[in-house]
């Protein structure tokens, strides 16, 4: 029996769509082949007309390039920072559930440096390797110019932005801390608080967004705002010497508003060394709830959702990969008020 071996006349696949995307944009299929593929060294402008073309076209561009890979970029923060390891962790799970692999890295500059003279980590210029950035941990406005102009694709986290972004071309999800501080105060003050201070630094938009929503919730409340802004980023260190100069100022306290769990450690132990008690001689409630439940008393608290903001900072910016030309995407997380049962019971009323 002979038996006759052919060969198969499979079409070969063509790279589906480049020759029509670069007719539309008026381009070369190698410039074309450059941008899809995530190449940084394509004018902006004519990368963004291949984009275009290729929505038009319906082109799916997350399927054109092969790798799979998102920078986790810890700014100017400890790598085991209490929040900023849950966001971590909220979007690792996330990657994974797409199939997309996570390089993690820390990465530490000057806020104060041109844009053009900050330098990136090498793994995050490579768009063989990684795809787009999730900016944690602070963030200043040079590196995401500098993101901008290298045309890296992001998503950035509100809340930690030092200074103002002059563009609408980023992603940005907030956890709404505004609220959360109002929400918080109107607490103490609906206790009978009527001499409520705030403690954290100001300079940094975290502890600014907070202030914000203690200071409306004051203001409505006809009671005139009292802080105390240290200028330090050592939240513990921020929260001790906060209060020791509240206290020694002969501030009528009855109660202090941390901008987060970690500056309230340090308010439990200023007063704690001036001789007072919690919650009897002053009560305190902080934002973030990081470490309120491991403070004695309990820390009646605002609670974030730091994995649910790592988890959303994935989705966008996958969205994004998938479609590069989608108007700016916004994205606000609420916070939940946790009132811890022994502050709930022992907090002073006053007026």
């Amino acid at each position: 029996m002979v038996f006759s071996h052919m060969k198969s006349t499979k079409p070969q696949k063509s790279k589906t769509g480049l020759r029509e995307i670069a007719a539309a944009a008026n381009v070369s299929i190698s410039t074309v082949s450059r941008v899809l593929n995530g190449s940084n060294h394509v004018d902006p402008a004519i990368q963004k007309s291949v984009l275009n073309a290729a929505a038009k076209l319906n082109v799916d561009l997350s399927k054109r390039n092969k790798t799979k890979a998102l920078a986790f970029l810890l700014s100017n923060r400890a790598m085991l920072h209490a929040f900023h390891s849950r966001v971590l962790q909220g979007a690792e799970t996330c990657c994974a559930a797409h199939g997309w692999d996570m390089v993690f890295l820390s990465f530490n500059y000057s806020y104060n440096v041109p844009w053009n003279e900050l330098h990136l980590p090498k793994v995050v210029q490579r768009r063989d390797i990684v795809r787009a950035v999730i900016l944690a941990g602070t963030t200043s406005t040079n590196l995401v110019e500098l993101l901008d102009h290298k045309g890296i694709p992001y998503v950035v986290l509100g809340n930690n932005v030092i200074g103002e972004l002059k563009n609408a071309r980023y992603d940005v999800i907030f956890s709404d801390e505004t609220q959360g501080g109002h929400d918080a105060t109107r607490y103490l003050i609906g206790l009978g608080h009527r001499h409520i201070a705030f403690v954290g630094n100001l300079r940094l938009p975290w502890f600014a967004r907070c202030f914000s929503g203690y200071r409306s919730a004051m203001e409505e409340a006809g009671f005139a705002p009292v802080h105390s802004s240290i200028d330090s980023e050592d939240d513990t260190e921020i929260g001790y010497l906060g209060a020791k100069s509240l206290l020694a100022r002969g501030e009528p306290l009855t109660a202090i508003f941390a901008g987060n769990d970690q500056t309230a450690h340090g308010i439990y132990k200023a007063v704690r060394d001036c001789g007072l008690k919690i919650p009897d001689d002053i009560s305190v409630a902080g934002c973030d709830d990081t470490v309120g439940a491991w403070l004695y008393p309990g820390l009646t608290t605002i609670r974030e959702f730091p994995e649910q903001l790592g988890k959303q900072m994935v989705e966008m910016i996958l969205n994004r990969i998938a479609q590069p030309t989608l108007p700016p995407q916004r994205v606000t997380i609420p916070t939940e008020f946790i009132k811890r049962d022994r502050a709930a019971r022992s907090l002073v009323c006053s007026s």
